[in-house]
């Protein structure tokens, strides 16, 4: 699916289970570096799980998982999810200005964030400095995205991990987002992986897509593989979301 990139991430034979029941079977493929993959599927198709794999916050019970072409078990936990962040679609944030929310990542790291490079991480993501000593709690749900968004990039995530992050955005907002999303990834060449159920945004942002069922990789490609799936369960899917 992508022989002209380098892949960030890699699965081969991926499986995992909790209580011997198994949410993710078989799963072999790699997401492109400096690329937008998307992935899609039903509620239940194992698509967060898959996610919390590649930054180690859960281990696969068989396969080998390669981030950047080494083990992932050879990371240092908290390297690795500095080096693979996430985004959650709660964007969850602690009680406390945007500058002290901005600046966990440097506090976990024992160093500090000047409020000037804070400004500068703000205005990357489309907020200016008014925002900084505003309380977190007043924010809206796309600026608290945007603050989430701007805090892995000061981690200086060469990954991100996106678990749903527009949807529960309004109209607006998510144009915003998505603008936000594609320019980060064209300015800092940021791996990112995308868990979205609006097959419009895949269709569009992504540059791959993986389609997930019933804890499979089904189908991947060049994200125009959703107009044109040629695995037929996958056209089904397509046309149920569609209508």
């Amino acid at each position: 699916m992508n022989t002209l990139y380098e892949p960030a991430i890699h699965f081969q034979q991926v499986h995992f289970s909790v209580n011997d029941k198994l949410i993710l079977k078989s799963i072999t493929g790699s997401f492109p570096k400096g690329q937008i993959t998307t992935l899609v599927g039903p509620s239940g198709a194992g698509k967060t799980t898959l996610l919390k794999l590649c930054n180690g916050l859960l281990s696969p019970t068989n396969g080998h998982i390669l981030i950047d072409n080494q083990p992932i078990s050879t990371y240092e936990p908290t390297t690795l999810r500095r080096h693979v962040g996430i985004a959650l679609q709660a964007a969850p944030m602690i009680t406390g200005t945007v500058l002290e929310n901005l600046a966990i990542p440097r506090t976990l790291q024992g160093q500090k964030l000047s409020q000037q490079e804070a400004i500068q991480f703000l205005e990357d993501v489309g907020l200016d400095e008014s925002f900084l000593h505003q309380s977190a709690s007043e924010l809206s749900g796309g600026q608290r995205q945007k603050v989430s968004i701007a805090r892995t990039l000061i981690n200086q995530s060469s990954i991100l991990l996106l678990d749903e992050i527009t949807s529960a955005l309004d109209r607006q907002s998510v144009q915003e987002i998505e603008k936000l999303i594609a320019t980060i990834n064209k300015k800092y060449n940021v791996t990112m992986i995308w868990i979205t159920h609006n097959l419009q945004q895949a269709l569009t942002i992504g540059h791959y897509t993986w389609v997930m069922m019933d804890g499979e990789l089904i189908e991947t490609g060049k994200s125009a593989l959703l107009k044109a799936p040629t695995n037929p369960r996958v056209a089904e899917f397509v046309q149920g979301v569609s209508k």
